[in-house]
């Protein structure tokens, strides 16, 4: 029997049936008109908020943003970030294997910004994203691969409410001067899991601790959403909500006139994305796997980010 036989992955509703998700652009024009100002360590300003949240029903199209279009190499080069991870990537040269285009991590792994860690070059450290997840340290000096430990938890007690990812290791990561071991702290990727046995349902809940609301996140929406469905195809369930939480999300000053834009642009109903495998295994998907379609965005638009 196939997994697809035990439960859709997402019950979409049909394209004509959606409405138009406005959370992002809403969002959006809260920071930009009410932010509070602030300056980051990059220099400059940023107008952020603390505290903000999005629920994104599945049913009605999987979250690709369509103020500006990010189909093809944008949509699977952020599957691949999320894909190499999870398989434990930590460094610029097993990104690049996984298909993450260069630079998106090149320029924050410098020969001189990794010196400043204790890190080589291309290096992002032992507190980033791919070794926490997968190779988190142990008391006893082992290693916990936390992916494939929740997914046998969940599978053993799915009522459980302990179903739960971390993308922080504190001692690396806010030690004192000369112990952080990450060029730069985990953004994402913190994964409450919400199992409903009954229904046969999942529901993501994803804390972010710091957004780039106009370039980052709306890669991280695809992201977790993309995980959302593994999950569901590999125990047979269906995956019915993401709600994403936001701890600091901002703009920066240079982005404000591409705001400006994105604001004028009246977004479209979400797409559909299908997952095209069959596994049980969670470790098996790829980009390729991730079919994108019923998707009408506005023009793509290159939006900076300070380094």
């Amino acid at each position: 029997m196939c997994i697809n036989d035990v439960a859709e992955v997402v019950k979409y509703l049909p394209p004509e049936k959606r409405t138009i998700d406005r959370q992002y652009c809403d969002l959006l024009r809260y920071i930009y008109e009410k932010g509070r100002v602030v300056h980051p360590i990059h220099g400059g300003e940023a107008r952020m908020v603390t505290g903000a949240q999005m629920r994104f029903v599945m049913a009605n199209g999987f979250p690709v943003i369509t103020e500006r279009n990010l189909s093809g190499k944008l949509f699977y080069g952020a599957l691949a970030e999320h894909i190499a991870f999870l398989h434990g990537a930590s460094t610029l040269e097993e990104l690049r294997r996984w298909g993450v285009p260069d630079k998106w991590w090149g320029p924050w792994v410098t020969k001189e910004k990794c010196a400043h860690f204790g890190l080589s070059e291309g290096d992002l450290g032992s507190a980033s994203y791919g070794k926490v997840w997968v190779k988190f340290p142990t008391r006893d000096g082992g290693e916990f691969n936390q992916i494939t430990a929740v997914v046998n938890q969940i599978r053993r007690a799915p009522h459980l409410r302990t179903h739960h990812i971390t993308n922080f290791y504190p001692p690396e990561t806010i030690g004192p001067p000369g112990t952080r071991r990450v060029v730069v702290a985990p953004c994402h990727g913190d994964i409450y899991i919400n199992m409903f046995p009954k229904e046969k349902e999942i529901v993501i809940q994803h804390v972010q601790r710091s957004a780039d609301l106009p370039v980052g996140a709306a890669f991280n929406f695809i992201q977790y959403a993309a995980f959302g469905m593994m999950l569901a195809k590999v125990l047979g369930y269906t995956f019915t909500e993401l709600v994403y939480h936001f701890i600091d999300v901002h703009i920066y000053d240079l982005q404000y006139p591409y705001v400006e834009e994105l604001l004028a642009r009246k977004p479209f109903p979400f797409p559909t994305v299908t997952l095209d495998k069959d596994t049980n295994d969670i470790m098996a998907f790829r980009p390729e796997d991730f079919i994108l379609k019923d998707y009408s965005a506005h023009p793509k638009m290159f939006i900076p980010t300070p380094i």
